[in-house]
């Protein structure tokens, strides 16, 4: 895992381990964005999928 923020992904989810803590920022080089319906017709149909809790 790289501890340095990745100035494309902004992040806010603090509870997240990849959260560059200070800034809000994901630490990830890669993030997985995934849905919960078969079309995602708004952003309540998205998460992040990198998610894991700190």
């Amino acid at each position: 895992m790289n501890n340095s923020k990745n100035e494309s992904v902004g992040c806010i989810v603090n509870e997240c381990k990849f959260h560059s803590m200070g800034e809000n920022y994901c630490t990830l080089n890669k993030i997985q964005v995934t849905k919960h319906e078969t079309t995602a017709k708004d952003v309540q149909c998205t998460d992040c999928g990198s998610f894991v809790k700190r």
